[in-house]
């Protein structure tokens, strides 16, 4: 294994599921899971296929009661390719020998490679090579080279068929299964030219149309049959000892979503009739992909850097430049898998500000994608009697909740109310990012338009949300959920939700006070626009800026309260649990079924108060309590990262990303063992069997991150890049490039205490640097050098 491969050896069927997510191959458009073409999906294998955006809404009894769920569409199955000898049966790694078995996941070219060889019964056996793309340069393209080569004595005849399957379903997720899942229908299948087959159908209740085609070369006539749901060619393959034959399968997809088609099976048919061979075909992907590295590349040494080329591979398949054009949000668990059902959550918050710094035009569509359902969130908002907009906390297709009504822990089988749609922060999550975007990028046409009547309406949400308190002087937000999830309710309560989460309260502070900024400098004409469309008054200001001052934060025993009453709840037995249960991520779920329940014990899932170390820098932070009228100095600080360090259980991906990212400025020497942690948690499956069923996108963009903004301290902040690097021995030397503010060459490298800033030649403005201890500006062509204290 190189750095620049992720590579698995040996055939083993318990790793199929895991291995299956990470050797997924996408282009921002569609994504195809890493499964052998030769294998249908079961308990072992699942081969799938995902387009960006492409939804389906479908109803389930579930526990007596009818409940609604939209999922992502696993598409038809382009993949399949079987083969056997014409007097034995089908090969697959569970009907015969499997004597050697490589997958090679090529980063660089975005290139699948498989090599197995079967045993075929006494000297013979036949050896498998594939190459496997989805087009980076064509994203409705996809192809498969299959190369067979016989091995021992006389020639055989290879029965060979490749097919288009329609029939598939939803069914990736073990405990989704009780759910219905056919989400296609109306599958019919034809042939267009020799060596050419079409499969078209459509989505159930979204009405989504799809059109998929493929065309087989062989060195032998290729015949096509038709079996509903499955459209398939098959050829007869004459194979002599030790010669090698080829068969090369081109498809492309399209569906009515796409932009400036008229009908996507003919779409799909044009297509693959233009497509030109697979070595053809290498060509534009393989410079599409190296355009990509150049813009994205992240330079870090040793197993880190490897795994974290692993992570920026799969956000590029996730979010290519192809996504700026789609309407598409940032899917929690990428095009890789149906867990989440492919909703839309606030992982963006992990995801946008990497890609600011180098694909802002995807982040922009991305925040589109919000924009385009603010009136659906402030219809949300006015149900519950609220005025501004309410985001949902899952998204998909149309900006409706998504979340579901009940979820199953599968220790105790027993399904659940779910309550996580109470999880408002959700706005907060958008409004930082319209903010970040617009101050990496200089957007101000953006920021003057879409992004001001998002920050308008969600700070609107937050002050109508505010209920003043006289015993208390301070107005506050009850009925929350905030990031940790695992508290939903008091214990004993009726009613679900809790008071005055304060990260809730302080990022909502932070909204309201950011948005009075943005309207202040917003050129008059615009914001007498702003007021007139959106009824906006004086009073209604006043009320911003006081709320913006006066939200409650909770504190005990001199540390920020995750919520108010979290220092009441009783203290876990933390060595206990772990005695008895080994992993006790999902804690939650052991105590459910102990009949128990976690809202009883001060226990997070993740990181909840200490997720504004994250978002905010020590100065900022400081600045949001001040105004909000605490004190909040080091030590207070220190002393509740410490209380969160001991009763957290790390039950998200996220957690060791963000508790890595905060160790690193406060406590060192413990940050490594976090930021290990979400390096690894897709690439070892840390949560226990999940990877299988998508990667984590937030924690896989949120590493990079780490690397491009929290070990540096970059800010992008008043039109200058602010900087203020902490040494982290493990990850000392590191570089990438960034775009910002128009430029499209800047880059930073740190290595042995040095920092080098290069701006290349051109005709743009320089940059302004500022350290904590000095100011700077790097002219266009200019490298500047600075050793850094110790």
């Amino acid at each position: 294994m190189t750095d620049r491969t992720w590579e698995y050896e040996g055939y083993d069927a318990s790793a199929e599921r895991l291995r299956e997510s990470l050797c997924t191959l996408g282009n921002g458009y569609f994504a195809t899971r890493g499964a052998l073409p030769e294998c249908a999906a079961d308990d072992v294998h699942y081969p799938a296929t995902y387009a960006a955006g492409c939804y389906n809404r479908l109803t389930s009894l579930v526990a007596g009661r009818r409940v609604e769920n939209e999922d992502l569409v696993n598409l038809p199955n382009w993949l399949p390719l079987a083969f056997r000898l014409a007097d034995g049966q089908w090969l697959t790694p569970e009907t015969a020998p499997v004597l050697h078995h490589r997958q090679v996941l090529h980063l660089d070219s975005g290139l699948l490679e498989r090599a197995t060889r079967y045993g075929l019964g006494g000297d013979r056996e036949l050896s498998v090579r594939q190459q496997r793309l989805v087009h980076m340069a064509d994203p409705h393209l996809a192809a498969l080279r299959t190369e067979f080569t016989l091995h021992g004595p006389g020639a055989a005849e290879l029965v060979v068929a490749a097919a288009l399957d329609g029939g598939v379903t939803n069914a990736g997720v073990p405990r989704y299964r009780d759910l219905e899942g056919r989400h296609l229908t109306h599958v019919h299948s034809g042939t267009a030219a020799p060596g050419t087959v079409w499969l078209r159908c459509r989505t159930r209740t979204s009405d989504i149309r799809i059109g998929m085609a493929s065309r087989v070369t062989a060195g032998a006539p290729v015949l096509d049959e038709h079996e509903p749901p499955r459209a398939v060619q098959r050829t007869r393959l004459r194979l002599e000892p030790g010669t090698t034959v080829t068969v090369d399968k081109t498809v492309a997809l399209h569906t009515s979503r796409d932009p400036a088609i008229s009908n996507p099976l003919q779409a799909a048919l044009d297509r693959v009739d233009a497509a030109p061979g697979f070595d053809e075909l290498l060509g534009p992907h393989l410079t599409a992909w190296a355009q990509l590295w150049r813009r994205a590349e992240l330079e870090v040494p040793g197993e880190a850097g490897h795994i974290l080329r692993l992570h920026l591979f799969h956000v590029l398949q996730t979010l290519s430049p192809h996504t700026a054009d789609l309407d598409v949000g940032v899917p929690a668990r990428g095009l890789h898998g149906e867990a989440y059902r492919g909703h839309v959550f606030w992982d963006e918050l992990f995801v946008l500000p990497y890609l600011n710094l180098h694909f802002p035009e995807v982040s922009r569509a991305l925040l589109h994608y919000r924009h385009r359902r603010l009136e659906r969130a402030c219809a949300a908002a006015r149900a519950i009697g609220r005025r501004g907009a309410l985001y949902p906390w899952q998204s998909g297709s149309d900006g409706r909740e998504e979340t579901q009504q009940l979820h199953l822990n599968p220790r105790s089988g027993r399904w659940l109310p779910d309550h996580s749609h109470l999880q408002h922060h959700v706005g907060s999550a958008i409004a930082y990012n319209v903010w970040q975007y617009c101050e990496a990028g200089g957007d101000a046409e953006f920021l003057h338009t879409k992004g001001a009547e998002m920050l308008l309406q969600i700070a609107r949400f937050w002050a109508d949300s505010a209920v003043w308190d006289d015993s208390l002087g301070r107005h506050r937000i009850r009925g929350v959920v905030g990031p940790d999830e695992y508290h939903d309710a008091y214990p004993g309560a009726v009613l679900p939700g809790l008071d005055d989460n304060a990260y809730t309260n302080v990022t909502a502070a932070w909204v309201l006070s950011r948005t009075l900024q943005v309207l202040r400098t917003l050129p008059e004409p615009r914001r007498r626009e702003l007021v007139e469309r959106t009824g906006l008054d004086g009073g209604e200001l006043e009320r911003w800026e006081e709320v913006s001052r006066t939200l409650h934060v909770p504190f005990h025993e001199g540390v920020i309260s995750q919520f108010e009453g979290y220092g009441d709840l009783a203290e876990l037995d933390w060595d206990g649990y772990r005695e008895r249960y080994g992993d006790i991520r999902r804690l939650d779920r052991i105590l459910e079924a102990e009949g128990d329940t976690v809202n009883r014990y001060q226990a997070s899932k993740q990181a909840d108060a200490l997720m504004l170390g994250y978002l905010f820098s020590p100065t900022e932070l400081q600045g949001l309590f001040a105004r909000l009228g605490h004190r909040l100095d080091e030590e207070t600080w220190r002393r509740t990262v410490d209380y969160y360090l001991g009763r957290t259980s790390h039950g998200s991906t996220l957690s060791g990303l963000v508790h890595g990212w905060i160790l690193a400025r406060c406590r060192r020497a413990e940050a490594w063992a976090f930021c290990q942690e979400a390096l690894k948690g897709d690439v070892a499956d840390l949560q226990g069997g999940t990877t299988g069923e998508g990667i984590h996108l937030g924690a896989m963009a949120g590493t990079l991150d780490l690397v491009q903004r929290g070990l540096t301290g970059l800010e992008t902040r008043a039109g200058a890049l602010r900087l203020d690097p902490v040494p982290l021995p493990e990850l000392s030397s590191y570089g990438f490039p960034l775009r910002y503010h128009g430029n499209w060459g800047v880059r930073l490298r740190l290595e042995h205490r040095h920092l080098d800033i290069a701006v290349s030649s051109s005709d743009g403005l320089p940059v302004d640097v500022h350290l904590p201890d000095r100011a700077f500006r790097v002219q266009p062509g200019e490298i500047c050098r600075l050793v850094l204290p110790d």
